[in-house]
């Protein structure tokens, strides 16, 4: 597969100044949130469209998979599949959508009877599944899975929640116990939480009539970047404390020289060929896709310069919409699901682990599996959002919910800080989340979780400012989920620990006696 790195060209240098002008400038440019998220219950329209002639954007739709606290472990496997489904239901229901927006904005009923009522049939029938799964391995069946069938149509709000400023994009920014700053999920890293990120200065105009922006037609769109530039710094750190683990283990796995993408997620839908419905890049372990097995990643070659590590690194690709189409134009994870543009390859990836301000760590158990961040945060909210975007030069300021318009000589940067305690028992959990968790605002571990190394990714990228207008037309965005829009706010990577023990333990003894060790 084609991957390109593009240098900023004379022309999109000049590009910069006039977008972030348009873009920042105000001008009147006024967005109204006319529609809340279903997905949080916020004002549940009763007929799960909008009124005639409302902008709708999006299908909304319950997360099931956040909702599901116990799922046997004989049954685990079945119940991804069958989430997995759910998803392509989505995808399938958003495509029938845009195909049909127009009318749908004119005709509400249009909308329930078209997408909306045909979805939730098949929907609760795959929850019936789910809970019967659940029920066969002996665990308790959920009450009320069915009433999380009903999905919406929804607009992109996403200005009419930044008006004035950009508020949402400062919040929370904490989520890791404020260890350089980089995690979101309750605001623990306290320094962060007025921060000012993406102080928009009126650039609450979408798309200057572009419907949704981006080539793919689901965005992204113009009010999805900010000028970094106007962004105030906003990172702080925990204070170290007497027993801190101070060190630093770093791994060098290269920036996918070797092409390896694919759409699947052996973590969320194992044994589902195309479960992420975007694509993915991968470092370190090459036999990563959605059929691999322990053993198959045991066995597995690795990028990774230390032989030791066999760890599985891997998050959406970046591409660039610019006209130009990359050769999974008609592929699963690519056109198909509405991910169009080229691949960027990085200019650098950086993977540390690092340590806790409080105490020492303890080995992470081998094929560990954490996910950091939420592919489907633009619909779900922000709980579990947990990518930063930024710029070199300008890495004290952090963004959550915009991309970053860089000035010239600077580079994009995506920074995910992982969770960094763990329950001590299980490599991964039923909604994927809650065998791991972020330390607390003063960097401790919640009761029953212990420390162990924190992965840290760094993400550098050399391409050119958004051009919104004119001939030639061009934006970077991640790749989604159809119906996430492509939003920033749905960045998210995902890390299997297949570290052999010798190399683990080299590790934690680093992190513990303070070194910087490779």
């Amino acid at each position: 597969m084609a991957r390109t790195t593009r240098k900023r060209s004379t022309l999109a240098n000049r590009a910069i100044a006039a977008s972030a002008a348009l873009i920042l400038g105000g001008g009147g440019l006024i967005a109204v949130n006319v529609y809340a998220s279903a997905g949080e219950g916020n004002g549940q329209n009763p007929n799960g469209t909008q009124a005639a002639g409302q902008s709708v954007s999006t299908i909304d739709c319950p997360d099931v998979g956040n909702e599901l606290g116990e799922v046997p472990q004989q049954e685990r496997g079945n119940v991804d599949r069958e989430l997995a489904t759910l998803d392509t239901q989505i995808t399938t229901a958003y495509q029938r959508f845009a195909d049909l927006k127009q009318r749908i904005e004119s005709d509400r009923q249009y909308g329930q009877q078209q997408i909306l009522t045909p979805l939730k049939n098949e929907r609760t029938v795959i929850l019936q599944r789910i809970a019967a799964l659940i029920e066969r391995g002996n665990a308790p069946r959920p009450q009320n899975l069915e009433s999380m069938a009903p999905c919406t149509l929804r607009a992109d709000d996403n200005d009419g929640q930044n008006q004035g400023g950009g508020q949402n994009q400062g919040n929370d920014q904490g989520q890791n116990g404020g260890q350089d700053g980089g995690g979101q999920d309750g605001g623990q890293d306290q320094g962060q939480d007025n921060g000012g990120q993406g102080q928009d200065g009126g650039q609450d105009g979408g798309d200057q009539g572009n419907g949704n922006g981006g080539q793919a037609g689901n965005g992204p769109e113009q009010s999805d970047f900010v000028d970094i530039q106007s962004v105030q710094p906003n990172v702080s750190k925990p204070r170290n404390r007497n027993g801190a683990s101070r060190g630093t283990f770093s791994t060098s796995c290269g920036v996918n020289e070797n092409g390896k993408f694919n759409p699947d997620n052996v973590i969320v839908a194992p044994g589902v060929a195309n479960g992420a419905h975007h694509m993915h890049d991968y470092v370190g372990n090459q036999a990563n896709d959605a059929f691999a097995s322990d053993d198959d990643l045991a066995n597995g070659q690795t990028t990774c310069a230390n032989q030791g590590d066999k760890s599985t690194y891997y998050w959406p690709v970046l591409r660039l919409q610019n006209g130009q189409q990359e050769n999974d134009a008609n592929a699963d994870g690519g056109g198909k699901d509405q991910n169009v543009g080229e691949i960027q390859t990085p200019s650098q990836v950086t993977l540390n682990f690092v340590g806790n301000p409080r105490s020492k760590v303890t080995a992470m158990p081998r094929f560990l599996r954490i996910i950091t961040g939420d592919a489907k945060a633009f619909v779900n909210g922000d709980a579990n959002a947990n990518a930063s975007w930024s710029c070199t030069g300008f890495e004290d300021r952090q963004l959550k919910d915009k991309y970053p318009i860089c000035p010239e000589g600077s580079q994009v940067v995506r920074s995910f800080k992982f969770q960094s305690c763990w329950d001590g028992q299980n490599t991964d959990s039923a909604n994927h989340r809650t065998h791991v968790a972020f330390a607390q605002a003063n960097g401790a571990c919640p009761n029953g979780f212990r420390a162990i190394p924190q992965l840290v990714q760094r993400i550098v990228y050399d391409v050119p400012p958004p051009v919104f207008d004119g001939a030639s037309p061009s934006v970077f965005a991640v790749d989604s989920f159809p119906e996430q829009l492509h939003k920033p706010i749905t960045d998210h990577g995902d890390f299997i620990n297949v570290f052999d023990q010798r190399l683990m333990n080299k590790v934690v003894n680093c992190i513990n006696t303070g070194r910087k060790c490779r």
